[in-house]
């Protein structure tokens, strides 16, 4: 009988903690590494950056058609509404589901779909249907200057969504955090007990955290010093301002959920869940996860030299690294196997 692997991996924690560096070191390895030494199968990846990116360049052409912006208070600004997070969980949402049923996007216009897309996630969290609001001729001439990134990502999730993911770990990457010196609780819709608040019932049921551990003034030196120009779309190489870093990612709370969680390496997620009874009304179901959580401590860098070629990675890097993410990967395993 085969070992179990792990099914969906939360990869969460603050901006420039290793993240993505993580992803792509987990891309490169074999299948057989994957199983053997960290207990996953090969990954399937998705990540909310895109679409955080993506409303930036909205905005951009917004502005350059002399509309106001739509989602950001400024180029180099936090959102207009912070519940603009949960509408990022909801289109991870539908893209976990997309991947899941191996559904693909085929569409006359990349750029209309997503601001479609856009829309719909921030009327399921009580935003307004931004692009909505904008009259049609600008609209295309928006979707027209956009088109050929955002044929670029759908191709990017259409080929993840072609994979069969029997046999597979998704990895899904966000950061969230609260404000420099907040108290916790967090207050909704900042931080990851928001995040747990939105995610759907579908990756609560089979996911586990994997926390990259940095402090949050060593996020900031890495999230200066990974910048480069013209590298806002690279997962990689993008930039948060210093404005988000302290407002939106001054701390986090992932460390006060493990602590009033009620089993040890978890994070405790009570949900409530509409469903439809057999008659059509509305019947209330009540839920509560707890979700496996490890702590990969970058707190000293181990991930900074993945942004480089492989061929430049060095073999004293790569021990440190690989050791890492193996014990973290364990206390997941341990936890799903009831240990």
């Amino acid at each position: 009988m085969s070992t179990p692997i792990l099914d969906t991996v939360l990869l969460f924690s603050l901006p420039a903690s290793g993240k993505s560096e993580v992803r792509r070191y987990l891309a490169h390895l074999s299948p057989e590494q994957c199983r053997e030494e960290f207990g996953i199968g090969p990954t399937l990846q998705l990540d909310d950056y895109p679409y955080v990116h993506l409303m930036h360049r909205i905005d951009d052409e917004l502005r350059a058609h002399g509309r106001p912006y739509a989602y950001y208070k400024g180029p180099h600004r936090p959102f207009q509404d912070e519940w603009t997070w949960a509408a990022l969980i909801e289109l991870l949402n539908e893209d976990y589901d997309a991947l899941m049923h191996g559904r693909q996007t085929n569409v006359p216009s990349a750029a209309q779909h997503l601001f479609d897309r856009l829309d719909r996630a921030h009327a399921k969290v009580g935003l307004p249907e931004a692009m909505a609001e904008v009259p049609y001729g600008v609209r295309r001439k928006i979707a027209a200057a956009l088109e050929a990134e955002c044929v670029a990502e759908l191709a990017v999730l259409n080929k993840t969504c072609s994979i069969d993911p029997k046999g597979k770990t998704v990895v899904i990457e966000a950061a969230r955090g609260g404000p420099n010196g907040a108290a916790f609780p967090l207050t909704p819709p900042v931080g990851y007990a928001a995040a747990f608040q939105q995610l759907s019932e579908q990756i609560l049921s089979r996911a586990s955290i994997l926390y990259i551990w940095v402090d949050p003034t060593e996020s900031r030196r890495k999230n200066i010093e990974r910048g480069r120009p013209n590298a806002q779309g690279s997962i990689l190489h993008h930039s948060v301002p210093m404005e988000v870093m302290l407002s939106q990612y001054g701390c986090d709370d992932v460390e006060y959920l493990m602590a009033k969680s009620d089993r040890p390496d978890t994070i405790s997620v009570e949900r409530i869940f509409e469903d439809e009874g057999p008659g059509g009304q509305t019947v209330y179901r009540d839920r509560v996860f707890h979700l496996p959580i490890a702590r990969f401590d970058n707190r000293t860098d181990k991930t900074s030299f993945v942004r480089a070629e492989p061929s430049a990675w060095r073999g004293d890097d790569v021990k440190a690294l690989h050791s890492g993410l193996g014990s973290a990967f364990k206390v997941l395993a341990a936890k799903m196997r009831g240990a």
